[in-house]
């Protein structure tokens, strides 16, 4: 089974994490992953480790780990890689793959143009 690991950085604030659940919720409704948790880089949990281990649990053999990060630098490049091959060393046997930061995705300058429209002068 295909499990959806959805990767944050964490923080502090309390509304941070609920943003995250409610953005779980959001996609569980309009996908049919049937697995979709999340997980955190620092300081909130479940830690990405924990949310590896809980999604083999309930029995993923192959887990996608979306990066909710705009875009590369150290932990993308650096601490997420190293932290997964932990990871995969305790489960060889579950197909983990990584998607690149969302910033890197073609939508993100259509979706920062349509954010800006309203702050666009009309010509």
């Amino acid at each position: 089974m295909k499990a959806v690991l959805i990767i944050s950085h964490g923080s502090r604030i309390v509304e941070t994490k609920e943003e995250i659940r409610r953005l779980i919720v959001q996609l569980r409704h309009l996908t049919e992953i049937p697995l979709l948790e999340y997980a955190f880089l620092e300081i909130e949990s479940p830690s990405i480790p924990e949310g590896i281990a809980d999604c083999v649990r309930k029995g993923a053999t192959e887990i996608i780990l979306l990066l909710n990060f705009l875009n590369a630098g150290h932990h993308v490049d650096k601490d997420i890689p190293r932290i997964i091959a932990g990871s995969q060393i305790l489960f060889p046997s579950v197909k983990i793959h990584i998607t690149a930061p969302l910033g890197q995705h073609s939508a993100i300058p259509r979706l920062f143009a349509e954010i800006l429209l309203p702050f666009t002068p009309a010509t």
